[in-house]
C-alpha cells in the first residue's frame, strides 16, 4: 500500500474585483487545511469576504520561503493538500513561490494550479500594444549596473515589455525609461487594475515624461489629475526592428565603466553588456581592453 501523499494547489486570487474569482478557485479554497500566503491578514479578509472559514494560514514569503518549503513537503506526505496564494494574482509572478514549486516537485509531489487573475495578462490586453512574444521584466533594480542593463535591454527588445513599479518611483522610473529608449517610444501604463479608480494612459515614454513633470502638451492630461497611489504597470512598446537600434561604441564603454565600478571582473561585464545590447563580444571585448589602456599624451 502506498504511503499517503498531498498536492500543492496554487489557487489565482483577485487582483481588485472580487467578482472576478472563479467559482473552482473558491471551491479549492473551502477545502484547504492549510494554505501559506504573504500576508495572513489580507488571506483572512478574503476568506471572509467569500464567505469561507478560514483554514490554518502560515506565513510565506521571500524571507523565509526555504524554510517553510520543508514544512510544505512534511504535510504533503502526511496527505494533505495545500494551498498557495499571493495577496493578488498568480503566485510567483513577481512574487515567492517559485523555489517552494521546485522543492515540492523535486520531492516528487504534484503541483496543481488554478488559473486566477493576472494583472501581467490583463495589463497587456488592454494596453494596445503587440503582445505576442512581450517580455516580463518585473521590478527594475533600483541603482547602479543592473538598472542600466536592464533599461538597456528595454532599449533594444524586438517586443513590448512589461515593468511593475511602485506609485513613489513612476515618475524616475517613466524619465530613465525615455532617456533609454527615446521620448518617441510607444507607452503606456495602467494602475489599479479591476478596481473602482482603474486607469490606463496611452501615449509615448515623452509624453508620460511631460505628464509626471506637469508639463503636458494641448490635450494631456496634468499630473493633478494623476493620483500617484496604487499599484502600476508600466508598458514599453518594441524597439523599431527596421531602424539601427544598436549601441554606440562610447554607450557601450559606458555600460563597461558602470559594471566595471560596481566591482565586475571584465569577463563578467562583457558578458553583462553583450546580453543587455546584443552587441558583438568581440567588439566589446576590445572596447573593455581599450579601457584599461592608458590614454595617449597629447603633443605640445
Amino acid at each position: 500500500m502506498s504511503a499517503p501523499s498531498g498536492r500543492l494547489v496554487m489557487v489565482g486570487t483577485p487582483i481588485g474585483n472580487l467578482e472576478d474569482i472563479s467559482a473552482r478557485a473558491v471551491r479549492v479554497l473551502g477545502e484547504l487545511s492549510v494554505v501559506y500566503c504573504e500576508d495572513t491578514r489580507r488571506t483572512r479578509s478574503l476568506y471572509s469576504a467569500l464567505g469561507l472559514k478560514a483554514p490554518r494560514l502560515v506565513r510565506l514569503d521571500r524571507h523565509n520561503e526555504t524554510e517553510m518549503a520543508e514544512q510544505v513537503v512534511a504535510c504533503l506526505a502526511l496527505g494533505s493538500d495545500v494551498g498557495l496564494l499571493s495577496d493578488a494574482g498568480m503566485p510567483t509572478i513577481s512574487d515567492p513561490g517559485a523555489a517552494l514549486v521546485r522543492r515540492v516537485s523535486d520531492a516528487g509531489f504534484t503541483v496543481s494550479v488554478i488559473p486566477g487573475p493576472c494583472s501581467l495578462s490583463a495589463a497587456l490586453a488592454v494596453s494596445g500594444l503587440p503582445g505576442d512574444g512581450h517580455r516580463f521584466a518585473g521590478f527594475l533594480a533600483r541603482k547602479g549596473t543592473d538598472r542600466t542593463l536592464a533599461l538597456a535591454a528595454i532599449a533594444a527588445s524586438p517586443v513590448t515589455t512589461v515593468v511593475f513599479e511602485a506609485a513613489n518611483r513612476v515618475g524616475r522610473t517613466t524619465e530613465d525609461l525615455a532617456s533609454a529608449c527615446g521620448p518617441d517610444r510607444p507607452f503606456v501604463w495602467v494602475r489599479e487594475l479591476t478596481k473602482i479608480h482603474e486607469e490606463v494612459w496611452r501615449g509615448t515614454l515623452g509624453g508620460a515624461v511631460r505628464l509626471f513633470s506637469r508639463e503636458p502638451q494641448a490635450g494631456e492630461l496634468r499630473q493633478a489629475e494623476v493620483e500617484l497611489r496604487g499599484e502600476w504597470i508600466l508598458m514599453v512598446g518594441p524597439a523599431d526592428t527596421e531602424a539601427d537600434d544598436s549601441a554606440t561604441p562610447e554607450q557601450l564603454a559606458e555600460l563597461l565603466r558602470r559594471a566595471l565600478a560596481d566591482g565586475t571582473t571584465r569577463r563578467d561585464a562583457v558578458e553583462e553588456v553583450v546580453e543587455a545590447t546584443g552587441a558583438p563580444r568581440k567588439a566589446v571585448y576590445r572596447i573593455a581592453l581599450d579601457l584599461d589602456r592608458p590614454a595617449a599624451p597629447k603633443r605640445a
